[in-house]
């Protein structure tokens, strides 16, 4: 059974937990897409982590961790967050690289920081992780494939090539200090000898598995509405976050993912510019980030206070219809405990006329959100474990949200740790 764990929303959701969480059944955990520029925040018996490009279940001893071909793998960040989880004495993860990955090159996030800086104003609120230009490398037949190390004439050639390419851009539109081919082909050889002992055929590896009857897990990373063509474009990531590309991002037939759980924060959050129809501002939004997810709405990778509103019911049903969400988690539930009234947005407002259908990105930076007011619960649920002890006007915004988006709520999370967790 393959079941692939996605973001509802702008990313930020509570995927790690439930990744953790569902690992422990699990077999196999593939992260399939996107990179180091959005992290997964994990509360368990070793304390607190954010991890960035290991997936969420490398904490069970039982497991394998496999970094798919969809990823845009940074080796020293892959390595430097191994060593981190070891020191903290997690015991040392099993796991495979795709030999079909492309790596992120230290040009790559030198080009992001240079890009940004040339926006300035009009930027996209890049992580400055190099993904933009990973990804474009990669659809531009340009980048390099883990394969590719270990085939040193290769190397070689394509390094002068990829200089004078570069260079091009570095000293014409960024003035910038140039790239040699000698230090890149070092950099080449430095991750060569990282990575080596790691490298498979993993879709091979998966279709082994996939026969033996083992469970999978595929962790995607930000969420639906991040999505290059069905996200608020151009406020995307460069890689597809939805469940469909899992199987392309693992190497894996579709019709094997059999179950799809998005996972849908009990109000709203992003990180980065655009649209966002239901945001807060001032105290109200203060408040709400202060008291949001284990520690605060903070960015697991940047830092950054991320922006808060309601729950909005019109991104969610989309984020969760494109999806193709079987279950839905609904996590932080416990962080709206403060909270006389909760307003809920159900549908926008885009120029008089009123929608329950989330509009392209035009439309949406016109839309004003429709607003219906639920009576708060006024009581913490964190410890609660099942779902008729929790205080009724709690279960009543849970089938509130559930009939407004159209899928089922199968696991409600009350709080950071793996048993923080109430299953319908």
């Amino acid at each position: 059974m393959v079941k692939a764990v996605v973001g509802a929303n702008w990313g930020d959701e509570g995927k790690g937990k439930i990744t953790d969480m569902l690992a422990k059944e699990a077999d196999i955990i593939v992260r399939f897409q996107g990179g180091a520029n959005a992290g997964h925040t994990i509360v368990n018996d070793y304390g607190k982590f954010a991890l960035h490009t290991l997936p969420s279940g490398v904490f069970y001893g039982h497991t394998t961790s496999i970094i798919g071909n969809g990823v845009a793998l940074n080796i020293p960040v892959l390595f430097g967050e191994i060593q981190s989880v070891v020191e903290r004495g997690v015991p040392k993860p099993k796991i495979l690289v795709s030999d079909r990955a492309q790596m992120v090159m230290s040009y790559h996030i030198r080009f992001d920081e240079y890009e940004e800086e040339r926006l300035a104003g009009k930027s996209f609120g890049s992580t400055k992780s190099g993904i933009a230009p990973f990804y474009s490398d990669k659809y531009a037949k340009i980048g390099f494939q883990v394969s590719e190390l270990f085939d040193e004439e290769l190397l070689q050639e394509k390094a002068v090539r990829i200089c004078a390419q570069k260079n091009v851009l570095l000293e014409h539109l960024y003035h910038k200090p140039l790239i040699e081919p000698e230090e890149l082909l070092a950099e080449l050889h430095g991750y060569r000898d990282m990575i080596a002992p790691y490298v498979c055929d993993t879709s091979a590896y998966l279709c082994e598995a996939i026969k033996a009857g083992k469970q999978i897990l595929l962790e995607g990373q930000l969420g639906s509405l991040k999505d290059p063509d069905h996200g608020i474009y151009p406020m995307v990531t460069s890689s597809s976050t939805l469940a469909a590309y899992g199987a392309i991002g693992a190497g894996i037939a579709p019709y094997e993912i059999g179950k799809i759980i998005t996972v849908c924060k009990a109000y709203s959050s992003a990180v980065g510019a655009g649209a966002f129809v239901s945001e807060l501002s001032g105290d109200a939004a203060e408040e709400l980030r202060r008291r949001g997810g284990d520690g605060g709405e903070y960015g697991a990778t940047t830092g950054r206070p991320r922006r808060v509103g309601w729950f909005d019911c019109v991104a969610s049903r989309y984020g969760c219809r494109i999806q193709g969400t079987t279950d839905v988690a609904f996590t932080v539930l416990d962080v709206l405990g403060y909270l006389d009234e909760i307003p809920v947005c159900v549908a926008y407002d885009i120029d008089g006329e009123i929608t329950t259908d989330f509009p392209t990105t035009v439309k949406l930076e016109k839309a004003k959100p429709v607003l219906e007011t639920m009576p708060g619960w006024k009581c913490d649920i964190r410890g609660i474990r099942s779902y008729r002890e929790l205080p009724e006007n709690c279960r009543r915004y849970i089938e509130f949200v559930e009939e407004k988006i159209g899928f089922p709520i199968t696991m409600v999370s009350n709080g950071p740790g793996r048993e923080d967790i109430i299953y319908r």
